[in-house]
C-alpha cells in the first residue's frame, strides 16, 4: 500500500514541536556549559602544573583542546538536528 501524500498527513501536536526545539536548545546549552567547565578546570590544572612541574605544561594543554572540541561538537550537533526539519512537513 502506498503512503499518504504530504497534503493528507495529520499535523503533529504543538507540544511535540516545543519539546523538539527544547531538545535542540538543551543540547547546545549543556554541551557548552560542559565545555566551559572543562576549560576552567583544566586552566586551573595548567596553572598548578606551571608552578609544580614547568616542564610538563605543554602536556597539560590537551584537556583544554578536548574541552574546546566538546564545545564545537555541542554547537554542530544541534544544527544538524535543526537542519533535518522540513518546512512542508513541520507543523506547530
Amino acid at each position: 500500500r502506498r503512503s499518504a501524500p504530504l497534503a493528507r498527513m495529520q499535523p503533529c501536536d504543538p507540544s511535540s514541536a516545543f519539546f523538539g526545539f527544547m531538545g535542540v536548545t538543551s543540547a547546545i546549552v549543556f554541551a557548552n556549559l560542559g565545555a566551559a567547565y572543562g576549560t576552567a578546570k583544566s586552566g586551573v590544572g595548567i596553572s598548578s602544573m606551571g608552578v609544580m612541574r614547568p616542564d610538563m605544561v605543554m602536556r597539560s594543554i590537551i584537556p583544554v583542546v578536548m574541552a574546546g572540541v566538546l564545545g564545537i561538537y555541542g554547537f554542530i550537533t544541534p544544527l544538524i538536528i535543526n537542519g533535518k526539519k522540513e518546512g512542508a512537513t513541520y507543523s506547530a
